[in-house]
């Protein structure tokens, strides 16, 4: 994006369009059509829910999902308050400016994963309680937060579950890998002085980021680490999903192929998301011993169709 597109990016992510609007821009950029500006403003219809107005997440995604298909998405309604858009700051912009490459050199995918979640530190200081409000009203939020942190996973008791089963597919994953069980410490960041239920929420993405691939269908490939942060959007509204979402749209403005194959994937998982029952609250060591099938037939869960293949860009890459 060169700094006049930018520009503009940053004009239309200050303002909220309305639904029928999003999903007319959706329904025109769907299958790589649309203007570049058309794809200008759906990206920046992302952003400004991310970064101006929580309370208008599942409307806009919902609209451009709807577009995109040509079909409703079937999600439960959700009650938001109804909060004029906070102010996008000049320290957000800057940041974000720098992960989209405006006048600077190219950085990695993994830099732009440890920028973006670094952007919640120069977000208005409203927003923090209208983070809080939003997540409180997706089903199941409030009824798990409720209980205070999460209990910890262990390895010992995930390596104790029978091969084949989801705790054993769990364990694997992480020690085959080399992953964290828990990626970060949740008491060096100070999660349970968060306003109430985010605390539980990062605590809870924290543990169970990897079990929801394994659940819902959703590899470890890069394309389906964009597509598993929108089904983490869907299901609670999660801040920083939704900030890597609006900067991974947003990235790929330039090239309509592109473009059509990341809003395609981001919003057919937003719809796995809104139609998939909640998992944020589920008592997951009750279920370590059932195989992944048993678990999704118990929990109601169809795995994600993805509509690209999970490695295509390893496969690109390899090419």
């Amino acid at each position: 994006m060169d700094a006049r597109s930018f520009r503009r990016f940053r004009d239309l992510a200050a303002k909220a369009q309305p639904a029928e609007a999003v999903r007319a821009l959706a329904a025109g950029c769907a299958n790589g059509a649309g203007s570049a500006d058309d794809r200008l403003a759906l990206a920046a219809a992302l952003a400004h829910a991310a970064f101006a107005a929580p309370e208008r997440l599942v409307e806009t995604y919902d609209a451009a999902a709807a577009g995109w298909r040509g079909a409703d998405v079937q999600g439960p309604a959700l009650a938001f308050a109804d909060l004029p858009p906070a102010a996008i700051s000049d320290a957000l912009w800057a940041e974000v400016s720098a992960i989209f490459d405006v006048n600077t050199a190219p950085i990695s995918p993994s830099d732009v994963t440890t920028r973006t979640a670094a952007l919640g530190a120069v977000l208005d200081e409203s927003l923090a309680p209208r983070f809080a409000a939003a997540a409180a009203a997706y089903p199941g939020v409030s009824e798990a937060a409720a209980h205070g942190l999460p209990p910890r996973f262990t390895l010992a008791a995930l390596a104790a579950c029978p091969k084949g089963s989801l705790g054993r597919t769990f364990h694997d994953l992480i020690v085959d890998n080399g992953f964290d069980l828990e990626v970060l410490d949740r008491d060096a960041l100070g999660l349970d002085g968060l306003p109430a239920p985010l605390g539980y929420l990062n605590a809870r993405i924290l543990q169970c980021h990897d079990l929801w691939h394994i659940v819902g269908g959703y590899q470890t490939t890069a394309l389906h680490e964009v597509a598993v942060s929108a089904f983490q959007a869907a299901q609670f509204g999660h801040g920083y999903s939704a900030f890597f979402l609006a900067v991974v749209a947003a990235r790929a403005v330039d090239e309509p192929g592109f473009f059509s194959l990341i809003m395609e994937v981001i919003l057919s998982a937003w719809r796995h998301g809104r139609e998939t029952t909640p998992l944020i609250g589920v008592d997951w060591p009750s279920v370590w011993a059932g195989t992944i099938d048993e678990v999704r037939a118990r929990l109601g869960v169809e795995p994600f169709a993805s509509p690209h293949p999970a490695d295509l860009f390893e496969q690109l890459k390899a090419a």
